[in-house]
């Protein structure tokens, strides 16, 4: 049996459960401070790290030093630090180091491109928690960790809190601590925390040290020539030239720091790495800070090492003073504190008014505190400081998105998260192959992530995980990286369930996380039969064997009768390429995937996706479900968006650099499979929220050409009762702003707008033809919109619904001189909304002007009988105008009067005030019957009583005034369905 099964079955898979502990145990803030950061934790900075520290040199002399572990006798004095700064003041090298800072401090408070993309960008300087860093040692790194789970992290004894500025500070045993290494899983901090420590030195908050030199482990690692240590420096810290030479011999305090040394290959052996104490002369990067740790180069410099766990033990103990451990915001008064922090931030809001957007973030902190309160799974998730900016990153964009940029979509922020985290790490410098993390990820996660989606369900146990990380490890090699994995990566996307009764079972990190992963599984085309594994095996060998055989036998075939040979060879060589077209089916089966899984039937009545996120993150209000109480099914609405977000060119070009390649032209064939599938479905009438989430994926898709194809067969749009928030007003305007076609309907009933989503809305709203804005609080800034829309020379509406807003008086104005100069307008509703007769005195003096309308609706708006009567009166004079609503009012028996002696023939316009026309029941009393029905759930309940107590009271004089039995059997029928209606009015159950 090989080695590497050996090991495989030796492996403890009940370990997986026992990883090493990062959320730490103790509920107070010891020893942490908040003064400045808003970039990502963890690896988050670490791309941008590795632009700053470049491969840099310098040289200076070295003196006899005597170490233990890394430590040395605390010998350092205050006089002779005294002596060392005012040695430095007399020479010219202070300007030198003031450069140096200066510089320091531009490149690193500056922030990366995601940082200022998503949300408001901010200092480093500016708002900052420290992540909680515990003294650690290297036995507690090697020795088996406790169960992962919430309980067992919350019993562990409490180690000893640290802070960044005191990580020199003297070990127990008196000795001054030299070389400290600083580890953490991903997402953790370690990037950030040495970003901040940089600008703290810059600025004078870290005097122990005269002079930081930073460098990035990965530049190091990609310098294959023999440098100086001299010359490292001073290449890429170019104001340090006249400082280097005279380092030691001026007292002056250094301190290197060394990001992500687990990019480097370290030899620690003599045989391995020569000693060098000359910082003149040239040797490979990694002998330099190998030297460096040795204490054999420059002995009375300080170093600290960031690295991850696995990379730990590549440095001796020996040489090694203190062992520090991020844990994160291992406490929720820090996640709280971060969210403050993060969501209060001036501009995070946009252009809106103070007042209103101060209310809204206190909100939204509120919320957030009280979901982190419960307990809940975001509680564990934020423990990594990474999370907690994807929190706030998504809160803005839900709530703070005003217009959405091309390159704004939620699928662009899981991207750009992942590379802040990743940035095309390799799991394992030491392992050949030169996996890249996020890769390896995608096929292991991402297999586990897609398992769980296409069963629904959402908790794994130990047996899941073995089966999607154990089954196929064949190699030694293979072995390996698992093992890298759990230690480094594993808990950045999988966390321990918190919900009672599966505290041993693994739920991701955070949900979305789960269909992201599964998305970029199935696209990335790992989701593969077995045939189809075989056959891509069988044609890469063919395609690299079978041309070389190929001019072997045809050379053979010119001294030998064995033509029958490359006609052989021939047909092999047409496999590779047979298989190819085979293997385009992929491409038909992740659209079909796609397809099905954003029009699955079941999910129709669901909240759209962005309410479900909002839901994730701030909880829902209301009292807690039970513990026996049967849970909901699972919800994956958010796959098939992703699949389609990263088919997108720019999360595809960000996802190359995170080692996971998505070929144009397969993105290409994707989509022109798609356009048999999802637009076909598409077509079909769609329940609100679920049109809302196609809408949607169309704008996370990135495709303007299949967009375009896919909203010109969308005649009517119904997003009635959907919350449009301002993103997906932003959403509905940049999906539809592919196409100029006419919309037949939009209704956007009970959808919470206001002024400025009818802003954000405006170029679709021109388009179309009956717009239905009922139920939406439009006052009169929104009419005012409403007016400038009727009066735009593009305008087509002719339908326009505003019944039951509070336009009031003041927007009965602006619609009335909207009516005046609108050419496209033949219905108008108005039912309900509180115009009062000076509001309907408005309508009609600019009624005269109009030339289009044919409808009126004033129902149910306290109008009296002048006003009543003006309005009809100067609808008798209008060219088409022949029907006004008039019903609910409060008019007198002379205005019924006068209004039922109103004839179509005669006067022109028919007045719908009752439900009898003289003696005989009016042709309209179903309709006004059925109005009043629609409406009252949003009706004063006893004002609609006393008005069908009225009509009740007209039907009964009306019967009693005809003898004609046919017109009695109808003023019965009609009598009878307004005392049904009152009595379940009085009932309560109307």
């Amino acid at each position: 049996m090989s080695r590497a099964m050996q090991c495989r079955g030796c492996l403890p898979w009940g370990s997986w459960a026992r990883l090493p502990p990062s959320l730490a145990g103790t509920r107070g803030t010891r020893g942490v401070s908040v003064c400045a950061a808003a970039v990502p934790a963890g690896g988050a900075g670490r791309s941008f790290l590795r632009r700053i520290l470049g491969t840099s040199s310098i040289s200076l002399p070295r003196g006899c030093v005597r170490y233990q572990g890394g430590s040395q006798e605390s010998s350092a004095q205050p006089s002779s630090s005294r002596h060392g700064q005012s040695q430095l003041r007399s020479v010219a090298f202070s300007g030198a180091i003031k450069k140096h800072q200066k510089s320091l401090s531009a490149w690193f408070s500056h922030q990366p491109n995601e940082e200022r993309q998503f949300g408001p960008s901010f200092s480093l300087d500016a708002v900052h928690v420290d992540p909680v860093i515990r003294e650690s040692s290297l036995e507690e790194i090697l020795k088996p960790s406790p169960d992962l789970t919430i309980q067992n992290q919350l019993q562990q004894p409490s180690r000893k809190v640290i802070s960044l500025h005191n990580l020199f500070d003297v070990d127990a045993c008196g000795r001054q601590v030299k070389n400290v290494v600083l580890y953490g899983t991903v997402g953790t901090g370690k990037s950030t925390l040495i970003k901040k420590m940089v600008v703290d030195w810059c600025h004078g908050r870290l005097p122990r040290f005269q002079l930081v030199i930073p460098f990035s482990c990965e530049d190091l690692s990609h310098s294959h020539a023999h440098v100086s240590l001299r010359r490292l420096i001073t290449k890429k810290y170019q104001h340090l030239r006249d400082v280097v030479p005279v380092l030691e011999a001026s007292d002056l305090s250094v301190l290197f720091i060394l990001n992500g040394l687990e990019r480097l290959n370290l030899d620690f052996r003599l045989a391995g790495t020569e000693l060098c104490c000359d910082p003149n002369e040239p040797v490979p990067p990694s002998a330099i800070v190998v030297n460096l740790l040795r204490k054999y180069l420059l002995p009375e410099a300080s170093i600290i090492v960031t690295t991850r766990p696995s990379a730990v033990r590549r440095i001796p103990g020996k040489y090694v003073g203190r062992y520090a451990e991020i844990c994160g915001f291992s406490d929720t008064n820090l996640q709280k504190l971060y969210f403050q922090m993060r969501l209060s931030q001036p501009g995070c809001s946009g252009e809106e008014s103070q007042d209103r957007r101060s209310a809204e973030q206190e909100n939204l902190v509120e919320m957030l505190s009280r979901n982190l309160e419960r307990h809940n799974q975001i509680t564990a998730a934020c423990f990594l400081p990474s999370y907690c900016w994807l929190v706030c990153t998504t809160l803005h964009f839900l709530y703070f998105t005003r217009t959405v940029p091309p390159s704004q979509t939620l699928t662009g922020i899981y991207t750009s998260f992942l590379r802040l985290n990743f940035s095309g790490e390799v799991l394992d410098s030491t392992d050949p192959t030169h996996i890249s993390m996020m890769k390896y990820v995608a096929k292991t996660v991402g297999k586990l992530a897609y398992e769980g989606v296409m069963s629904r369900k959402t908790c794994f146990s130990e047996e899941d995980l073995r089966q999607c990380f154990e089954v196929e490890m064949k190699t030694e090699s293979e072995l390996n990286l698992l093992e890298v994995f759990r230690s480094d990566v594993f808990r950045f996307f999988l966390s321990p369930c918190v919900q009672p009764g599966k505290e041993h079972t693994f739920v991701f990190t955070i949900p979305a996380m789960q269909e992201y992963l599964a998305a970029l599984y199935v696209v990335l085309g790992e989701k593969k039969t077995l045939v189809q594994r075989v056959g891509k095996e069988l044609s890469e060998v063919l395609g690299k064997v079978s041309e070389d055989v190929a001019v072997v036998v045809n050379i053979i075939s010119k001294v030998l009768p064995l033509r029958f040979l490359p006609v052989l060879f021939n047909l092999l060589k047409i496999f590779p390429r047979y298989f190819s077209r085979v293997g385009g089916k992929d491409r038909d089966t992740i659209a079909h995937t796609m397809a099905e899984e954003l029009f699955k039937e079941e999910d129709y009545y669901n909240d759209d996706v962005l309410d479900q996120i909002n839901s994730s993150i701030l909880g829902v209000e209301g009292p807690m479900r039970h513990p026996d109480e049967a849970p909901d099914d699972e919800v994956f609405e958010l796959f098939p968006i992703f699949m389609g977000g990263i088919l997108s060119r720019r999360n595809r070009a960000i996802l190359e650099q995170l080692g996971c390649s998505i070929k144009n032209l397969a993105a290409f064939e994707i989509a022109k499979a798609m356009k048999k599938t999802v637009i076909r479905k598409g077509r079909r009438g769609l329940p609100p929220s679920e049109l809302m989430d196609y809408l949607f994926f169309l704008h996370e898709f990135q495709n303007e050409r299949f967009t375009a194809e896919a909203i010109l067969s969308l005649r009517a749009v119904n997003l009635s009762s959907v919350k449009m928030t301002p993103l997906k007003c932003s959403v509905l305007a940049s999906v539809m702003s592919t196409t100029c076609h006419e919309v037949e309907e939009l209704n956007l009933t009970s959808c919470n707008l206001d002024s400025g989503s009818l802003r954000t809305l405006f170029p679709v709203l021109l388009r179309c033809k009956a717009l239905h804005l009922q139920l939406n609080s439009l006052g009169s800034d929104a009419c005012k919109e409403i007016r400038d829309l009727l009066l735009h020379d593009k305008c087509v509406v002719s339908s326009l619904r505003l019944a039951n807003n509070p336009v009031g008086e003041q927007g009965a104005r602006y619609l009335a001189e909207a009516l005046a100069g609108n050419r496209s307008l033949t219905q108008l509703s108005l039912l309900h909304t509180s115009l009062g007769d000076p509001g309907a005195e408005a309508i009609a003096q600019h009624l005269a002007q109009n030339q289009h309308l044919q409808e009126l609706n004033l129902g149910y708006n306290s109008l009296t009988d002048t006003a009543a009567l003006r309005v009809v009166e100067v609808a008798k004079r209008h060219e088409t105008l022949d029907k006004v609503h008039l019903y609910f009012n409060d008019i007198s028996e002379d205005g019924k009067r006068a209004l039922d002696s109103l004839r179509m023939d005669r006067d022109g316009v028919r007045a719908l005030v009752f439900l009898t026309a003289g003696t005989d029941v009016s042709d309209y009393w179903s309709h006004i019957l059925n109005v009043v029905q629609r409406n009252l759930p949003f009706w004063d309940h006893e004002r609609v009583r006393q008005h069908l107590a009225l009509l009740l009271q007209d039907l009964e004089s009306s019967r009693s005034q005809t003898a004609n039995p046919w017109r009695k059997a109808k003023f019965l029928r009609v009598e009878s369905e307004v005392k049904k209606m009152l009595g379940k009015l009085q009932d309560g159950s109307l």
